[in-house]
């Protein structure tokens, strides 16, 4: 048993959450009870996240899209989907971390360095040298496009949309998962045949394929799954409490 706080600070520091200038806070969104056994880690707060947790008795749910909105300027109101939510949180005292942009950029349990190392990339680096960089780049073995695609779609287990930009080799990726389709220029700039995101926007379609680069875009979930799961591996180990990922299926 530890205290809720002190795995919020633990999180908070590993993560350098005062670097990033975000959509949310990083860190605790919703206190609930002050010791915690049992933790549920997810990629994205739902409904059906929160009664999975109740369900396997947790005492905190660690996502990596957590509650937004109330913290950047939108409608502040709570109704909808946050207020489901909200009810269900408060009537089982959980606690919800968040953590979004940190979680991305992590050098070593971030999203994305995560899959540059799970796509068997070698000289994996950053994008750039700034404190709140989350992109990473890195070189592939000369590999054919179709068999990249294959290597990515077996180990997300998904099905990723292409835009073939006329490389049939892959030999310098650039990945920044989820929302990032717009940064396949800056993949370009890098001097990158092939850039990673999670989801596309129609008009990269057509650019895209106009500046000569692939773009691969396995799906926004299936791109943040890893950083929070090994996230919550870091807690676990540290703190010795239990911790269960939670897969909700995502097709975007």
């Amino acid at each position: 048993m530890v205290k809720a706080q002190e795995i919020t600070k633990y999180c908070q520091e590993l993560l350098k959450t005062e670097n990033f200038k975000d959509y949310c806070h990083n860190g605790m969104q919703v206190e609930g009870k002050e010791n915690v056994e049992k933790i549920v880690t997810g990629v994205s707060l739902s409904e059906k996240l929160i009664k999975k947790a109740i369900e396997k008795k947790a005492d905190m749910i660690m996502v990596h899209h957590g509650f937004f909105g109330m913290s950047f300027g939108e409608n502040p109101v709570i109704k909808y989907a946050s207020k489901k939510r909200l009810k269900l949180i408060l009537e089982n005292d959980l606690n919800v971390l968040g953590f979004h942009l940190p979680l991305d950029a992590h050098i070593e349990i971030g999203n994305n360095v995560s899959l540059a190392k799970l796509f068997a990339l070698k000289n994996i680096k950053p994008m750039t040298e700034a404190k709140d960089n989350y992109g990473f780049i890195g070189e592939s073995d000369d590999t054919s496009l179709a068999d990249f695609v294959k290597l990515i779609d077996e180990k997300l287990e998904t099905r990723s949309t292409i835009i073939d930009g006329g490389n049939k080799q892959v030999k310098k990726v650039v990945i920044v998962s989820g929302g990032s389709a717009d940064y396949f220029m800056e993949a370009k700039n890098l001097g990158a045949d092939t850039f990673i995101c999670g989801e596309l926007k129609e008009h990269v379609v057509r650019e895209a394929e106009e500046a000569e680069i692939n773009v691969i875009a396995p799906g926004h979930y299936n791109t943040e799954k890893t950083g929070i799961q090994n996230l919550g591996e870091k807690v676990a180990k540290e703190f010795g409490v239990e911790v269960e990922f939670v897969y909700i299926p995502n097709s975007i």
